[in-house]
């Protein structure tokens, strides 16, 4: 038998119960054996739940503790809400139309109040929501959609109703002078606060738009790479690095200011295997940083491969790719770039291809691969992902810009064409909102103006032509944040294209600042204490001009510091002021009293000493006096007075 399953505190209640209902029931025998029938177990439910709260109540306090939800009697219940309803409707009909004809129509009655359901309506379920709260609702309901056609008519009618030209932000131009050489590179950080210019002169230029003036001067120019032209910049996607590409085979990443970070590696240009190598062995020709991850960037270059590379790690490459031709040969990457989302590298090559690979897994074969995308043997200047990544733009040497859709990459969307170029750094790129496509335009011959070019990417037809300067437009940016353009020419000259009203920050910081001479300050070295009633021992001498300092200063031969007077006889420098040579300059420093002229005849100057040394003996006489024979001269006459010698020399 299926019992109901009942707790234990029912036990005892269900007996009494069940005793007193066999006691007023049947008050003869022992009762009805069997099942209960189920009215008499839904009224045996009722009491025992009545008895346990009132337990509950005695002992907690709290009524109607863990009561089940009671039971409504939705047919009334719905007829009283239609009651009400058709009440509340006729009275704010009626105050409706007192107070204002917005709401005199039958039409507007449904928005004030609710109606009562009809047979084609769904019933609700459930008690009906109050009055108050419904008719509330379903105001703020019209009140907001009234909002929203409002919001709708100023912003997004007011973006339908611009054209693609009025997008521009061409309204007002600032210009700024890089150099003399065409700048070939340029590059402005996300955050859009500072922009960098590279050229041919070897040269790099950093603008600040925070701490510039109307006189547009950049904040520092270098040449990183030495004697070598800037090809590519590009800032990280954080806006803390910056990628140089230049004509060597060594990329470098500077700081926000400037200063090197680091430097790849250069590879052995005698390894025939590219990917034997740690870097590349040629000439660059472009780089590209990665969006997504921080540290990784893409270089490709003139020896036929893409190598990708990490910051931490710039004395090796972290993989190499390397682009084929048809029958298998290598060619060289004249362009690469990341798709938005980072998943997709591609490059443009020297043969006309297009190639792309899935940065997901290994570099060995290709994702897509276009052969004839440009014309062979021609640079392909530049490739383009749009902003919703659906799209692709691609700008060669050969006069066209090619619009592909890579949903089906197989033919042009669309070609472009008599667009000449003459630089291979001759870039497009999409507007943020997708809706154009631009690119500059060289100078032919017979041209004056180089202009600057913007086509639909629906259509296909030229929106508007931007007479830029008198030279070859080679590099455009487009900022989404700043809504504003930056142009570089073949004149040196970069120019920033700005909308009044609708541009943000950027060239309008500098445009309203006034340059402001810095005004020479004079610094007193010594402050000068006066104090008049000090004594004149220590007062200090006031002096209104400093040239007579200057004549005491003169007559003191220690502060003037005075040169020593020049000689008056003699030669020979300082040596003449005591004699000609330098043996008399040694006798004159030894001390003598007595000075030795040199017109003097040396003979003469001693035989004047000889009768006092005769006399008067000093050296050699006083020391042989008492040993020193008495000397015998022979006579010159010959006479007897001594012995002559008995032998004589003979004598022819």
């Amino acid at each position: 038998m299926n019992r109901k399953p009942i707790s234990f505190g029912k036990i005892t209640l269900n007996f009494e119960k069940a005793s007193t209902n066999e006691q007023t029931s049947s008050p003869e025998g022992f009762g009805t054996f069997g099942r209960t029938p189920i009215q008499e177990q839904r009224e045996i439910e009722e009491i025992a739940d009545d008895l346990e709260n009132q337990h509950v109540q005695q002992v907690m306090g709290i009524k109607n503790f863990g009561k089940k939800a009671k039971n409504f009697d939705l047919e009334a219940m719905v007829k009283e809400a239609k009651r009400n309803a058709e009440e509340a409707n006729k009275k704010k009909l009626e105050e409706a139309a007192k107070t204002s004809c917005e709401f005199q129509n039958d039409d507007h009655s449904d928005v004030i109040g609710p109606l009562p359901p009809s047979e084609d309506q769904e019933e609700e379920i459930g008690p009906p929501v109050p009055l108050q709260l419904s008719n509330n609702s379903d105001i703020d309901k019209s009140k907001s959609s009234i909002n929203e056609d409002s919001y709708d008519e100023l912003s997004g009618s007011d973006d339908e109703e611009l054209t693609l030209e009025k997008r521009i932000p061409n309204t007002h131009e600032v210009q700024m002078q890089h150099g003399s050489k065409a700048v070939v590179a340029l590059s402005v950080d996300p955050s859009g606060a500072r922009l960098a210019t590279g050229s041919i002169d070897y040269e790099v230029s950093f603008w600040d738009f925070a701490g510039m003036d109307a006189s547009m001067r950049s904040f520092r120019t270098l040449q990183p790479c030495e004697n070598h032209p800037i090809k590519t910049l590009q800032y990280s996607t954080t806006g803390d690095s910056i990628l140089v590409i230049s004509g060597s085979a060594q990329a470098k990443v500077l700081d926000r200011d400037g200063f090197e970070v680091l430097e790849c590696v250069k590879g052995d240009q005698y390894i025939a295997d590219m990917a034997k190598t740690k870097g590349h062995t040629a000439s660059l020709n472009s780089g590209y940083w990665h969006p997504n991850i921080r540290e990784e960037f893409m270089t490709c270059a003139q020896d036929g491969t893409l190598r990708l590379w990490l910051t931490d790690n710039p004395k090796q490459h972290k993989s190499v790719i390397k682009p084929r031709q048809q029958g298998g040969l290598k060619t060289n990457p004249t362009a690469c770039a990341f798709s938005r989302d980072g998943n997709t590298v591609a490059c443009g090559c020297y043969d006309g291809s297009i190639q792309m690979w899935d940065h997901r897994k290994n570099f060995v074969n290709t994702s897509a691969i276009l052969r004839d995308a440009h014309q062979k043997q021609s640079e392909i200047c530049s490739i383009s992902y749009s902003y919703l990544g659906s799209f692709l733009a691609s700008r060669g040497n050969d006069d066209t810009l090619k619009l592909w859709d890579l949903r089906s990459f197989k033919k042009p969307v669309h070609i472009f064409g008599g667009l000449f170029s003459r630089y291979e750094q001759t870039d497009c790129s999409f507007s943020p909102d997708d809706s154009m496509i631009f690119t500059g335009v060289s100078l032919d011959r017979g041209q004056e103006v180089g202009r600057l070019l913007f086509y639909n990417t629906k259509t296909f037809e030229l929106v508007t032509e931007l007479e830029v300067a008198k030279s070859h437009v080679i590099k455009a940016v487009w900022h989404a944040k700043l809504n504003q353009m930056f142009v570089g020419c073949g004149n040196g000259v970069v120019k920033c294209y700005y909308d009044q009203k609708r541009s943000l920050r950027g060239a309008k910081l500098c445009v309203v600042k006034t340059h402001r001479k810095k005004h020479s300050v004079e610094v007193v070295s010594s402050q000068q204490i006066i104090t008049p009633h000090a004594l004149p021992l220590f007062r200090q001498e006031k002096l209104r001009t400093s040239k007579k300092k200057m004549e005491k200063d003169r007559l003191d031969p220690l502060k003037s510091r005075r040169p020593d007077l020049p000689i008056t006889s003699g030669q020979g420098g300082r040596v003449a002021a005591s004699g000609s040579t330098l043996s008399s300059f040694v006798i004159r420093n030894l001390g003598l009293s007595k000075r030795v002229d040199d017109e003097q005849d040396p003979r003469e100057a001693i035989l004047k000493y000889a009768k006092e040394a005769e006399e008067n003996p000093f050296w050699v006489a006083p020391a042989y006096k008492k040993t020193q024979p008495k000397p015998i001269f022979q006579n010159e006459d010959g006479g007897d007075e001594g012995p002559s010698d008995a032998k004589k020399q003979k004598t022819d």
